[in-house]
């Protein structure tokens, strides 16, 4: 029922409490001096007062949010027994309680302040029609495994088969469907439009300039021939004028194509962009050199994407995609919350070409031979969660995938017992893993890692400011708490400038912020401003480093992990750049943390090995002091030791986008 038909109703019901004959009975109580109203009217003390919209801030504060999440018209989300709307979503993010699909609240501890629902564009909507026998569309034959599929009867372990089989077989049905022409396609895109025209109200009508930020954005779900994964979500800036239906796998399974679409809405005004995710899973195809042809990439190709893919998605639930131990065999951080596989296969991904600082190398590389560099990209992190809702959170979180990852069991962090074990291991031994003598869920689903969030430094909490700042990538990814990071860059930035209450506008004022370039002057070494905060609500900061890539005269790429600012004022060691350890730990029985850690660090650094006439990227990296995964917390709150074949604990981080340094002779093709 609409919600005016209930206000409607409601009124009616008011109506009738007073008597049919309402209006006479008002004036015979008005007669008779008695024109009181019934005591739900009477006056009540309570009074709403509104915050106030704060000032546009000239210094930029930090805002944090998701732009990687799926809702009930996402078929993957419909089946893992997600039913919250996009409304339900933004009501999540705002920081009301929404319903898990297995009934227990979802909450966050803080609102966020800027949030987006991204459902898979490819048949959005079309998996609840498909379950609803009441539905035409529900009476073709291949909709009959997702008929009542998320009924109340329907929820425990018992439908669990019935899942796995409309995960298998439903995708495939539909589009033979389609093919044979025994599907219409009109009937399948009147479904998806009903859906994007729902997603678009929910969007505006959550919208609060200066306090809360929505964006209109949907996924573009598409792979390469070997299974890689190729995912971008859309993000459009404004509501006012939108597409009938968003551009998905079924117009073209080319990311080319993608481009090309959103650079004519562009013409159109209606502006876009679009965010990779997953590049870990991508079998070294998200960052390639050559084009989807197998061409090498030109100027012309790398000038498109750039223009419409600014930014990337550098960490989330299914795995981060910084880099690797195996590209990155110096930086003892590398191996943080990797999920190796292909996603949703078994099959090994391919490192190379998958991870996003051998990208930025890449794009040096190509960008000294001659061609315009395709990866200039900004970071951000978001959730990917399935069920309108994350709470990136170690402590609580439950995952991404519905009812299928609702307990510790099905997480794969806690064992089954000895009975559903030994059932497990004989009905779907591919899906479980034996360790230490005891059977647990396996697959990828234990590497899941309860991240991230997309932060950005904007004058206000608008569409306008939020969008512009992702526009000159001022932004920054965390794996989930909300610790804040600056970084600049600059040739005038001296030590004494952090003790001065106006450092933020003097480096705004003479250099660049994270996401901009820096040209060479004159051969001077740039100094690069490091300021981290830590998330009250986590763990205080360690260390602060800088990750430098570079190419040399030989077109060779390096990289170098430095650090900058250790906790506890404690001095990097000029040989290793590194800090010394400042003895901090977590008791695994308990996951209660220990040792000493900072509340800020910052430091004004200069590279020690700078090469003027070399091209180079840098970024910032603070990490938090160890505390317990996700993993560890279930185990401990279930009384069981935690897997052996997962990390205990992890160092929560945050990344800012990178600088580019270009010498003078590339200085002028800027």
């Amino acid at each position: 029922m609409h919600k005016y038909s209930h206000l409607a109703a409601s009124i009616i019901l008011l109506l009738i409490a007073f008597g049919c004959g309402s209006e006479n009975n008002l004036n015979q109580r008005a007669a008779s001096g008695d024109s009181q109203l019934p005591s739900v009217f009477a006056i009540q003390d309570e009074v709403i007062v509104q915050e106030p919209v704060p000032e546009p801030d000239p210094e930029r504060r930090a805002f944090f949010g998701d732009l990687h999440v799926h809702t009930t018209y996402s078929f993957d989300a419909y089946v893992m027994g997600t039913l919250a709307t996009p409304h339900d979503a933004y009501r999540f993010a705002k920081g009301e309680p929404i319903k898990h699909a297995a009934g227990f609240d979802l909450q966050l501890e803080d609102p966020l302040d800027f949030y987006a629902v991204t459902d898979h564009a490819m048949f959005l909507g079309v998996a609840p029609e498909a379950a609803d026998t009441t539905t035409v569309f529900s009476q073709n034959e291949f909709a009959e495994g997702l008929h009542d599929i998320n009924a109340p009867d329907n929820r425990g372990l018992l439908g669990v088969p019935k899942r796995l089989g409309a995960f298998r077989d439903f995708i495939p049905n539909l589009v033979s469907g389609i093919q044979e022409g025994e599907v219409d396609s009109e009937e399948i895109l009147e479904i998806s439009r009903g859906a994007w025209g729902d997603t678009i109200r929910a969007a505006d009508l959550h919208n609060d300039p200066g306090r809360f930020t929505t964006f209109v954005a949907y996924e573009y779900t598409t792979w390469s021939g070997g299974l890689g994964n190729l995912h971008r979500n859309v993000v459009f800036r404004d509501s006012d004028v939108l597409p009938a239906v968003p551009f998905s796998r079924v117009h073209s399974a080319n990311p080319e194509d993608l481009w090309a679409w959103m650079d004519g809405l562009r013409e159109q005004g209606i502006e876009s962009l679009a965010i990779p995710h997953n590049s870990n899973g991508s079998n070294g195809q998200m960052f390639k050199l050559v084009d989807w042809a197998g061409n090498p990439m030109d100027d012309d190709y790398s000038e498109k994407r750039i223009r419409n893919e600014p930014l990337v998605e550098i960490t989330q639930i299914k795995g981060t995609s910084e880099t690797h131990p195996l590209l990155s065999s110096e930086d003892e951080w590398a191996g943080f919350e990797l999920m190796e596989t292909r996603v949703a296969t078994n099959l090994p991904s391919e490192v190379e070409g998958s991870y996003v600082r051998d990208a930025l190398l890449r794009g040096i590389a190509l960008e000294q031979g001659g061609v315009t560099n395709p990866y200039t990209f900004g970071f951000i992190g978001s959730s990917d969660t399935h069920t309108a809702a994350a709470e990136v959170n170690e402590s609580n979180f439950v995952s991404k995938l519905g009812l299928l990852s609702a307990t510790p069991e099905l997480r794969g962090s806690v064992p089954f017992s000895p009975l559903v074990g030994a059932a497990a291991g004989l009905v779907a031994g591919n899906l479980t893993a034996e360790v230490d003598g005891q059977r647990y869920m396996g697959g990828s689903s234990p590497t899941f890692g309860a991240s991230g969030l997309a932060a950005v430094w904007a004058e206000e909490n608008t569409r306008e400011a939020i969008y512009e700042a992702f526009r000159r990538k001022e932004t920054f990814a965390t794996s989930g708490p909300r610790m804040r990071l600056r970084f600049f860059g600059g040739y005038d930035f001296t030590p004494e400038m952090l003790n001065r209450d106006n450092v933020v506008l003097e480096a705004y004022a003479n250099g660049v912020s994270m996401g901009g370039d820096l040209v060479a002057d004159g051969g001077r070494a740039p100094a690069f401003l490091v300021w981290g905060l830590a998330d009250p609500r986590s763990g205080p900061l360690q260390r602060a480093q800088i990750v430098k890539g570079w190419v040399d005269a030989e077109g060779e790429t390096h990289e170098r992990v430095y650090d900058l600012a250790c906790s506890g004022g404690a001095v990097v060691d000029p040989e290793t750049h590194r800090c010394p350890d400042n003895g901090s730990g977590v008791d695994l029985s308990t996951c209660e943390a220990f040792g000493e850690g900072d509340a800020q660090l910052r430091s004004v650094w200069k590279d020690p090995e700078f090469d003027a006439n070399q091209r180079a990227f840098y970024y910032a990296r603070v990490l938090e002091n160890p505390t317990c995964r996700w993993s560890t917390w279930d185990a401990v709150r279930a009384g069981v030791q935690p897997r052996s074949d997962l990390a205990s604990t992890i160092q929560e981080r945050a990344w800012s986008s990178p600088i580019h340094y270009y010498p003078l002779d590339a200085a002028t093709d800027l």
